[in-house]
């Protein structure tokens, strides 16, 4: 008997190995990235509300920074995928991407260590796409010229937003006493700021010059000087997928990485033309998906860098379009000129 047993037991342990083996994900897939392929859809969360970032335009679809982004990544998915843009608020959105509502975050939202981190809301940040700062905006008018002059003021303040927390630690700092008024929404806080229920309205920088672009008179409402913190922001998605937070990544890297090589979205043609003809240019070639295959290893199609490229330009382009000195928001570029410009802007090599 014993000898029998002995005998079967290998027999046994295979089945429950070959068993587990049939059930367990391949390495390195991603079940979000799968459910976009069955759904042929690509759920992407957005503000909404901030011109220049994401915001209606007058024919009723969402333009912006942030839209270009969820598109771009839409693009490197390959054919047939279809965007679903969905407006969130900031305490909608961080619970949205972790429960799988939306695939992909891009709201203007700040990196730090308590969104990121497993015990905080879980999220994993692609690259830092707009290097912003917090401000504070007040009436012309008022007499409010530095931070001390809000003395005895009231702010109003986004409730939850990275610029509620930093607000609050500069002006301790500064021994200056406020009242913060906060509001859900981006829409209630700067409703409330225009029919003056505060003295003024912090907010990251860009949002800020975002904002008033639409204000009826924009040119009675100034920034003030200070900078009040660094305002890293970029896409994210949820933790607990970690090959498609590479996917998205390296989406976001091949924006710059084709505005480093001088690739725009009127010069694509000819360099990927170019690119087929000279098989010296490996680098290049790998890049457009040419030669090699780097964009098995993410789960996109070898020419994602291509498909991204042709549907939204390089970052240059995305920059100059939505946020820089050609828009309504008058941006410079400053920390987000590239590497070789003196800016934090670099891709890691596609190799």
């Amino acid at each position: 008997m014993r000898a029998a047993i002995l005998a079967v037991l290998p027999l046994l342990m295979g089945l429950v190995v070959g068993c587990g083996d049939r059930e367990a994900p391949q390495a390195g897939a991603s079940p979000t990235l799968q459910r976009i392929r069955e759904s042929k859809r690509l759920a992407c969360g957005i503000n909404g509300q901030l011109p220049g970032f994401s915001s209606l335009a007058p024919d009723g679809r969402y333009e912006g920074f942030d839209v270009d982004l969820c598109r771009a990544v839409a693009a490197a998915l390959g054919e047939g995928i279809r965007l679903e843009l969905r407006p969130l608020t900031l305490a909608e959105s961080l619970t949205a991407v972790v429960s799988g509502e939306v695939d992909l975050l891009s709201r203007n939202l700040t990196m730090t260590l308590s969104r990121d981190a497993t015990g905080g809301n879980g999220l994993s940040f692609a690259p830092v796409m707009v290097h912003d700062g917090g401000g504070v905006l007040a009436p012309v008018a008022s007499g409010i010229r530095r931070l001390p002059d809000l003395a005895g003021r009231t702010v109003c303040v986004i409730s939850g937003s990275t610029n509620e927390l930093v607000l609050a630690d500069r002006m301790r700092r500064e021994g200056v006493p406020y009242t913060p008024l906060r509001f859900r929404s981006a829409d209630d806080t700067f409703s409330a700021y225009l029919a003056g229920r505060c003295s003024a309205i912090s907010s990251d920088r860009s949002g800020l010059a975002a904002r008033r672009s639409r204000f009826p008179k924009p040119q009675e409402h100034g920034l003030l000087p200070e900078v009040l913190s660094r305002e890293p922001l970029a896409p994210a998605t949820a933790q607990a997928d970690p090959a498609w937070a590479d996917a998205v990544r390296w989406v976001m890297h091949s924006l710059v990485e084709a505005e480093e090589r001088g690739i725009s979205q009127g010069r694509l043609e000819t360099t990927l033309a170019a690119a087929r003809r000279d098989p010296r240019r490996s680098d290049l070639r790998r890049f457009l998906g040419v030669e090699g295959n780097l964009g098995a290893s993410l789960g996109l199609p070898a020419d994602f860098s291509v498909r991204v490229i042709r549907a939204v330009g390089n970052y240059g382009e995305l920059f100059r379009r939505h946020l820089g000195q050609g828009s309504a928001l008058g941006l410079e570029r400053g920390l987000d000129r590239l590497a070789g410009d003196g800016g934090l802007q670099q891709s890691p090599p596609f190799r």
